[in-house]
């Protein structure tokens, strides 16, 4: 019997996200604050922060995406790489984190007052994986609404636009985008014949 990864991610961000919310103190020195990393040479906050979360709801949001999307990612890298699957999925979340704060990093490095919480680069990743593999898998947005995993995936990059021109939390909503480029460029360096197989299932 296989142990579930993402099951086991997502215990670990509800661990440390709800020692955070009782710890003023962890939150400060877990979040990634891009002006920490890139002066003082803080680096653990890259991916520290991609464990932290800025209330119940983002929790919420967040690990009810990676628990609906995660497993079939997951499986994939299982069939994939075999045994090393599981290592090759958790190399690939925790990648994503990364990569996904670069932008971020890049852009508030000298801004003492930015700093950004949430697992929500590696969750993109992770749902535009999942969409590259099967693009019009059916979703229901709100439980009843039916739309296509691809229309979703452009959907939520709309709404990470207008989040991140009209940043108003500690969420990393520009992370959106870096992880879900980082999401498809990942499997593709693998398997690159999914790119075209991805717009074959889109268009019939």
């Amino acid at each position: 019997m296989h142990i579930s990864i993402t099951i086991v991610i997502i215990v670990i961000n509800v661990i440390i996200s709800l020692v955070a919310f009782q710890d003023e103190e962890a939150f400060y020195k877990l979040s990634f604050w891009p002006e920490k990393v890139w002066h003082d040479k803080e680096w653990i906050r890259i991916l520290s922060g991609g464990f932290l979360h800025v209330n119940m709801t983002h929790l919420f949001f967040n690990m009810f995406s990676l628990f609906f999307f995660g497993p079939f990612v997951e499986a994939y890298f299982l069939m994939e790489f075999g045994a090393a699957g599981h290592t090759a999925y958790i190399v690939f979340y925790l990648l994503a984190i990364v990569v996904a704060n670069i932008p971020d990093l890049n852009q508030h490095k000298d801004d003492p007052y930015f700093r950004a919480v949430g697992a929500s680069g590696a969750v993109s990743a992770v749902i535009f994986a999942a969409i590259l593999f099967d693009p019009t898998n059916e979703l229901r947005i709100y439980m009843f609404i039916p739309i296509p995993a691809f229309l979703f995936g452009i959907l939520y990059l709309i709404y990470s636009a207008y989040m991140a021109k009209n940043q108003s939390d500690n969420i990393g909503h520009l992370a959106h985008f870096s992880g879900a480029i980082f999401g498809i460029a990942f499997p593709l360096a693998f398997q690159p014949t999914l790119f075209m197989e991805c717009l074959h299932k889109i268009i019939h």
